[in-house]
């Protein structure tokens, strides 16, 4: 029994060997068949319609050319996909019309330059060689056409998906400044950052990423001004993405920062095309990726999460206050409630006698410690944040609002929280809607917690703790190499960078571009 059982083993591992090696000859014939596309259309055509087997959007259309209408071609297409206009009009009526009448000297090439060079009105064609780059193509929008008994290609470019169309940004609403924002185009977004920069100097390189989505990516930036490692570098950790699909811009975000355990941004994101050109111009590499409204740009550093493009077109007087309140406006969405709970629980002694009587009046009758009332209030504020969010426009502004007046008057007639501690939670709120950058304050609301855990064990000594724990990790933050507190952090070397950050001089006064990333072209304005 063990040897027959033995023997039984070998036998269905033999089977399993067996087994194996069929299946690897027929991928090996699959890829074969993909990569390696016959010169008969008839079996192309039964490839192309095995590989997209059970896909009833995919359309194949066979048609006969020629005096005799011996010679014989045929489209393929996906019907959402593809502008019918131009597979009409472009493709369809001049070879089936136009070609109808002309017989080829030479059945193999005649026909092919024929049609390539003679018949198709289409301005994008490229060729390709394999059966497997004809189906990206048709899943990407393009049309494939396939000659009989010609083992080339062409691939018409025909793409028109449903798309919306230009439309203003709603997350970066300006009083002066463009209206156009970015949509999920991916075409319509690098004609938008080409229409603000008319220079041959502007490149743009496309890649593909995503094993399965295949999502268009492109890395844009200025020759002459960009500095090329930083370039390269893009270039690179884009390359070594290996994943099986990219739905958003934050997918990549997240793939190539420096640091993925840290709650700030490293990569600056916009929905602007203005802010892309400005950026660009500074000499940053910009990532434009299809089906998002959202492009990336490389480096980012806590002073450009602070600016918005609306500073670059007011006058620096005012340009330079709204930047001082957003600066302000960090500090207290950081630490002002872990003031209250610091001041009137561990040293009500340091707070004038009048206010330390009044906080101690409105307190009396609240059952909590002053932290768990911050908490409390807190998490209402992020519960109410979070309904106006998922909720419609009209509507998610009016539970914010409404939700925020019913709940914080029922809380102090209720002796809940005190009424100082509503008023805190206020102006945190609203200094956190003040910083321009969604996930910059995101970052912010996230460590204003645990800074009020501080506060509650140590008092004033905990706050200054989580001060000094924030910033010494925001000075070890880079990006891209570069670090994330330029230029406050590296003034020694980069003194001309501050002249665009907490406040902003007069645009004649910034005739240097910033040095952040040891740019090629530093001038602005031409030499005095």
């Amino acid at each position: 029994m063990r040897f027959k059982f033995f023997g039984k083993k070998r036998e269905d591992e033999n089977q399993t060997n067996s087994n194996k090696d069929e299946k690897k000859e027929e991928k090996t014939e699959e890829k074969t068949d993909r990569e390696l596309p016959l010169e008969n259309l008839e079996n192309n055509i039964n490839i192309l319609k095995k590989i997209l087997k059970d896909c009833d959007d995919v359309s194949y259309r066979l048609f006969k050319v020629g005096v005799e209408q011996k010679n014989q071609l045929a489209v393929v297409f996906i019907d959402a996909l593809v502008d019918k206009d131009v597979i009409n009009e472009s493709v369809l009526k001049p070879l089936m019309l136009a070609a109808r009448d002309k017989e080829p000297e030479l059945v193999r090439d005649g026909l092919y330059q024929l049609v390539k060079e003679g018949n198709i009105s289409a301005g994008e064609l490229k060729e390709v060689n394999t059966l497997e780059e004809a189906v990206d193509s048709v899943l990407a929008g393009d049309t494939a056409l396939l000659i009989d008994r010609y083992k080339k290609i062409i691939i018409i470019g025909s793409r028109g998906a449903p798309s919306r169309g230009v439309s203003q940004s709603e997350s970066e609403t300006l009083v002066r400044g463009p209206r156009d924002g970015f949509v999920e185009t991916f075409k319509f977004n690098t004609g938008l950052i080409r229409k603000r920069i008319r220079d041959a100097k502007l490149k743009v390189k496309n890649m593909q990423i995503g094993e399965r989505s295949k999502t268009d990516v492109a890395i844009m930036y200025i020759e002459d001004i960009a500095n090329p490692d930083l370039v390269e570098e893009v270039n690179r950790r884009l390359k070594n993405i290996k994943i099986d699909a990219i739905l958003e811009s934050a997918y990549i975000e997240q793939l190539i920062e420096d640091n993925h355990y840290t709650p700030f941004p490293q990569i600056d994101s916009t929905e602007r095309p203005d802010v892309v050109a400005n950026a660009l111009y500074q000499g940053k590499v910009a990532i434009v990726v299809d089906n998002t409204p959202f492009a990336l740009m490389v480096p980012g550093t806590l002073a450009t999460f602070l600016q918005s493009s609306e500073d670059y077109y007011q006058r620096w007087l005012l340009s330079s206050l709204a930047r001082i309140v957003r600066y302000l406006a960090v500090l207290i969405s950081l630490f002002a409630p872990a003031l209250y709970i610091a001041l009137t629980s561990y040293h009500p002694g340091l707070l004038p006698t009048r206010l330390a009587l009044y906080v101690a009046a409105t307190r009396s009758n609240v059952p909590f410690p002053a932290f768990i009332e911050a908490f409390i209030m807190e998490i209402t504020l992020e519960l109410l944040r979070e309904a106006g969010t998922r909720m419609s426009g009209p509507i998610g502004t009016t539970i914010s609002i409404v939700g925020g007046l019913v709940i914080g008057q029922a809380a102090v007639e209720a002796n809940v929280v005190s009424p100082l501690m509503v008023i805190i939670v206020a102006v945190t709120a609203i200094s956190s809607f003040i910083i321009p950058n969604y996930e910059l304050a995101s970052a912010f609301r996230i460590l204003r917690f645990g800074v009020m855990v501080l506060a509650s064990t140590l008092g004033l000594y905990g706050v200054m703790l989580g001060f000094i724990l924030v910033g010494t990790h925001l000075v070890n933050l880079t990006s891209f190499g570069v670090p994330f507190m330029t230029p406050y952090s590296t003034l020694g070397k980069v003194k001309s960078d501050i002249k665009d950050t907490i406040i902003k001089v007069p645009l004649i006064k910034m005739r240097k571009r910033p040095k952040i990333t040891n740019l090629i072209d530093e001038d602005r304005f031409p030499p005095k």
